[in-house]
């Protein structure tokens, strides 16, 4: 091992200058840039550094608030069959009910399927919906009021359409790279303004009864390589995002926290791998930091298919899988079938399996689910907007009503329109705004400002640049129910006024807009200049940018448009749409623009809000919730454009730049921007003065007391195979997964030529014995003394102007250690001040604010360097400042460990195994010190003997030399032997890990119990529905096979040696497999041949078919 840690790197200079070269139209270099670190001189991330493995999976206990949920959760659970237990946890499958996300259903006690559904901004593929501002936009408020009124806004229109769960918020990506895809779903790359917005966001969705999805967790930065292929050599080997322990807890990580102190019902595991661990089979982050450490209470739910594993996933901590096939559409599961098949050998034991059901079940009482119920739910089809069609889709059975077009929007289109205005930054004002609405002659230009000419929703998942940018593209979308242009809202302004107005709309018609300037300037008005800059998730590419920006440039050659205009008009304002920071270089000195600004994404509303700032209705008062600088390199991070680590081999995006992202990295390299974080003019002014900080008595700062209670179980389960078996009755429709097995034989159930090798799973995966507490954790959000309140600071803002205005009072602080940023923000609070009033501003700084980690005992500490609080209007315009008086406040070491420490690093294979940080109770500790080097989802690198503390199953079980290839994490799940209490097997998974996409054998299985039986309640148990709620009209029964669908052969037969699955659109062909690393012997890839038909959604973006993506 410690050979192979040496040879790789040693191999990373090479690695560096392999990636140099780029494809023709690539505008920068794919892994170096100004200002980015050395990565041998560096401390934290480690090309090709490996996760450690942590289990067991921590079972929920009902802690913080969330006793009563688990209360009722287990009762019900309780009487549940296993394989109504395994379709809590698994999808129907792509196409196969309405929604993006769809559980199979218990009817037997007229429990319904559960819906998951897009997006963070507002309800996906429907109709008679509102089209709410990006997270970036709302951020921009910084307004708690409005993140928790746009949250219940979004969550009352989900809960409307019937939705269960809202796929939403997001704070992964946080935003580490400018030019990132998907930056606009999240809310900032700062943690703590993230943190709150994304905690007030799920009370909002809560507080309406939708589970809230916060994901995607973690470190899912960037679009590029996320599932690996593009290149198609690649695979599935997705990039690997590599970084330090410290790095992790003080910036990724604490956004979730507050995420799950706010009481999510979900989080969504991404598609990355983390220190080449995959994100969705992870023991570390799953088990250790999200379930133990913060204490989620909650359910994990996969990213859709990015879950590359069953048995190994499951002991890893996912609790549920979207949308429940492997490949799109494919009719295989790792769990499904394979889940119950896995249960009744023992290779996933009872206890996990009720955890999983538990938690689900208790995040749906957690939010009353139950008294939040719609008629017809879910009352819309993801697939169609047409009033009649197929409840399954991909099936094409059962013709029936599916949309019933109902109108959620209630008053939520004002609410819009003042949250976006609210979140509009102004840059630049040379006395230019507001404007009197009295101006002879307003020209406005380019198609920024204009409709879309196929319309808002002309282009699939808003994936184009045609028209005005209310919305970024991919999943993270919703349908507009209109959308108010800036052209004919401004339009509406001039013309009421009795004003002049032209446009011109053509950002190449470059005479007409210089000969329009001339005029506006000679008989006196106003030029506004609309520009913008779209993104979103990869599967769809824009102008050749595949999800990520391929720069921060402004698009369809707006620097020369304003070059033009400014050539003539000399009061030029520029309105800018974007996703994210762009280079406004060109034009931000240019003395005839006059104004600037940022107006973000900012939804249906986007006329309106812009014309309320531009016309002076509302006073700016957003602030940049990013920093604007005046070169790529100064943000010292990007895109990882070309695969870094050969052609079939993950790429490794190492975050050597740690902590220091955005304004951070600005403040650490000296750096200048244009705009700094936190800026934002006003058309008032204000003053600060008399700071003053109180201190508190808080209580010491100690590890929470004891241990979990041991593993528990709910309800019995029949060992009797033939109790899973598919009814005789019951006729299963084809691709749709059921938990049904097909025969009484659990290896032929499964359907795979490898049941039964040789495999040993971590022993620490079956530990059910009570666990200790670890010292960051014990509660909901981490350790409740993190949010002890130390010290109160206030201070006085006044309006020294003439009209009332919002200012954004931001507190930073400095922690004072060598390695800290200079300054982070901890809290922030809007104020509406009327001219020539004061307000006091007032923020509370906790425990958690002042503390940095400490790798070596995990937990937090607040050390003995000085401590300096900061109040002011941004990052870099900060007038009042004071030390903060420690005395009384039990510290560490001198020095914060900061973002590029050179503490050992969690992550690094010399000290993963280390006794203070192990999650395993002392009774196993012999069992696991061989397993030092096991990556890949915690698995045990050096195979023992099979016993019942670690069930052994296939995938050839790495040797303890192949930790660093093994970190892509086997998907295995196959027995190890025929099934035996000694050595207990099963076929769960699979499937190679280096095929996310396979669609190898066992066909999935689903409903529980018969279909055809009647709805009963339990007496003794809580009664999720209604009797309305009934097997007649909710859970109509497949009919059998017609003339029309091809008779699939009997499931049996459906294995790894069957060249045809169910409708024989593909072949699947296992081919043997040896990785680059000659040690990694046992491992197998899964190839297959897929149809064209297979895996795309039938529908066509301006005329290309695309691969339709979630979450």
């Amino acid at each position: 091992m410690t050979f192979q840690r040496i040879a790789l790197l040693a191999a990373v200079p090479l690695a560096l200058a392999q990636v140099q070269t780029q494809p023709p139209g690539t505008p920068w270099p794919a892994s170096t840039y100004p200002n980015a670190t050395d990565p041998l001189t560096d401390g934290g991330a480690v090309f090709g550094q490996t996760s450690p493995p942590k289990y067991p999976s921590p079972w929920g206990e009902g802690l913080g608030d969330w006793e009563a949920a688990y209360a009722q959760a287990r009762s019900f659970v309780s009487q549940l069959t296993l394989t109504e237990k395994v379709n809590l946890t698994t999808g129907v499958g792509w196409e196969s009910e309405k929604c993006v996300g769809n559980t199979g259903s218990i009817p037997r006690i007229g429990f319904k399927a559960l819906c998951m559904q897009d997006s963070p901004l507002g309800v996906r593929d429907t109709d008679f919906n509102s089209a709410f501002p990006a997270g970036m936009t709302i951020a921009a408020t910084w307004d708690r009021s409005l993140f928790y009124q746009r949250g219940f806004g979004m969550g009352s229109e989900h809960k409307g359409k019937g939705v269960d769960a809202q796929l939403g918020p997001v704070v992964g990506p946080l935003g580490r790279q400018p030019a990132g895809g998907r930056g606009w779903e999240g809310f900032s790359p700062d943690p703590v303004l993230s943190g709150i917005a994304v905690g007030e966001t799920v009370k909002g969705i809560q507080a309406a009864g939708v589970m809230a999805t916060t994901k995607h967790f973690i470190l899912n930065e960037q679009e590029h390589f996320r599932q690996g292929a593009p290149p198609a050599s690649l695979g599935t080997n997705a990039i690997s995002s590599n970084l330090d322990d410290v790095t992790m807890h003080e910036l990724y990580l604490w956004p979730f926290a507050d995420a799950v102190r706010a009481g999510t019902a979900s989080i969504m595991c991404s598609y990355n791998k983390i220190n080449n661990s995959q994100a969705c089979q992870n023991s570390y982050t799953q088990n250790y930091l999200l379930k133990n450490e913060l204490g989620f209470q909650g359910f994990i739910m996969s990213d859709w298919s990015a879950q590359h594993s069953g048995v190994s996933g499951a002991l890893a901590g996912l609790d549920q899988t979207m949308p429940g096939d492997i490949g799109f559409d494919s009719g295989t599961s790792y769990y499904g079938p394979n889940l119950t098949i896995a249960v009744l050998n023992g290779t996933v034991p009872q206890w996990r399996l009720d955890d999983m059901a538990v938690r689900i079940m208790a995040a749906w009482y957690y939010v009353d689910r139950a008294a939040n119920q719609v008629p017809d739910s879910p009352n819309f089809s993801s697939w169609t907007l047409d009033t009649f069609g197929y409840q399954h889709f991909y099936q094409s059975e059962d013709y029936t009503q599916i949309n019933y077009h109902v109108d959620v929007r209630g008053e939520h289109a004002q609410e819009i329109r003042a949250q976006a205005a609210a979140g509009t930054v102004l840059l630049k004002n040379n006395g230019a705004l507001p404007l009197t609405g009295k101006e002879r002659l307003t020209a406005v230009f380019g198609y920024d400002s204009a409709e879309n000419p196929w319309g808002p929703n002309g282009c699939g998942d808003r994936g184009c640049d045609n028209g005005t940018l209310a919305m970024g593209w991919g999943s993270g979308t919703a349908n507009f129910p209109y959308l108010i242009t800036p052209l004919e809202a401004i339009k509406a302004e001039v013309v009421g006024n009795g004003g002049g107005f032209e446009s011109v709309t053509d950002n190449y018609a470059y005479n007409q807009m210089v000969a329009l300037g001339r005029r506006v300037s000679q008989v006196g008005g106003a030029c506004i200049a609309f520009g913008n800059a779209d993104s979103g998730e990869g599967y769809i590419t824009v102008d050749n940018n595949t999800g990520d920006r391929n720069n921060l440039t402004i698009w369809g050659d707006f620097d020369t448009l304003v070059a033009d205009v400014t050539s003539q008009c000399n009061n030029t304002i520029v309105v800018l749409h974007t996703v994210g920071p762009v280079l406004t270089n060109s034009f931000v000195n240019n003395t005839n623009v006059t104004a600037i600004i940022w107006a973000g994404i900012p939804g249906q509303e986007s006329g309106n809000s812009i014309t309320d700032i531009l016309y002076g209705k509302v006073n700016p008062g957003g602030k940049l919730p990013f920093t604007l600088g005046s070169s790529r390199g100064e943000y010292g991070v990007d895109i990882l454009y070309q695969p870094n680590n050969g052609n079939s081999n993950s790429p490794q995006d190492d975050f050597q730049e740690g902590v220091f992202i955005d304004y951070r990295h600005f403040d650490k390299v000296g750096e200048t921007p244009i705009y700094e974080f936190g800026f934002g003019l006003s058309y008032t002014t204000f003053a600060y003065s008399n700071l003053q900080v109180q201190s508190h008595a808080a209580p010491a700062y100690t590890a929470p007391p004891g241990n979990t209670g041991p593993a528990p179980t709910y309800g019995s389960i029949s060992n009797n195979s033939a109790d899973y078996v598919f009814p005789a009755d019951f006729n299963p429709l084809p691709f749709y997964i059921y938990s049904y097995i097909n025969s009484t034989s659990l290896s032929a159930s499964s359907g795979d030529p490898l049941y039964g090798i040789n495999y040993t799973f971590p022993a620490g995966g079956y530990d059910s014995s009570s666990q200790p507490y670890l010292p960051a954790g014990g509660a909901p959000g981490g350790n409740p003394g993190l949010y002890d309140v130390l010290f109160t600071v206030t201070a006085t803002i006044t309006n020294t102007g003439s009209v009332v205005g919002d200012e954004v009072a931001q507190l930073y602080l400095n922690l004072g250690g060598p390695n800290d940023p200079k300054v982070v923000l901890r809290n922030f609070d809007r104020l509406t001040i009327q001219p020539g009033a004061t307000a006091t501003f007032s923020a509370d700084i906790t425990r958690r604010d002042l503390s940095n980690w400490d790798t070596a005992s995990q937990n937090w500490f607040i050390s003995s360097a000085t401590k300096t609080v900061f109040v002011g209007t941004s990052s870099r315009k900060l007038p009042l400042t004071t030390t903060l008086d420690l005395s009384g406040i039990t510290t560490g070491p001198s020095g914060g460990s900061g973002g590029n420490s050179t503490a050992p690093s969690y992550y690094s294979a010399s000290s993963m195994m280390s006794s203070s940080s192990m999650m395993y109770s002392s009774s196993m500790m012999s069992s696991m010190t061989s397993a030092s080097s096991s990556s890949a989802g915690g698995y045990s690198s050096s195979a023992s003997s099979p016993s019942t503390s670690a069930p052994s199953s296939s995938l050839g079980g790495y040797s303890s030399t192949s930790a660093m290839s093994s970190s892509s994490s086997p998907a295995g799940g196959y027995s190890a032997s025929s099934p035996s209490t000694s050595a207990p097997s099963s076929s769960l998974g699979g499937y190679s890990s280096t095929s996310a996409m396979s669609s190898s054998s066992s066909p999935a299985g689903g409903y529980s119990a018969s279909m055809t039986s009647a709805s009963t309640t339990s007496a003794s148990s809580p009664a999720p529905y209604s009797s309305s709620f009934s097997t007649a009209t909710s859970y109509r029964t497949p009919p059998a096979y017609t003339s029309t669908t091809k008779t699939p052969p009997s499931y049996s037969s459906m294995s790894a040696y069957s060249a045809y699955v169910l409708s024989g659109c593909y072949k699947t062909n296992f081919t043997a497999w040896t990785s680059n690393d000659s040690t990694a012997v046992g491992t197998r890839q899964v190839k297959e041949s897929v149809g064209s038909a297979l895996m795309k959604r039938r529908r066509a973006l301006a005329g290309r078919s695309i691969l339709l993506r979630v979450g």
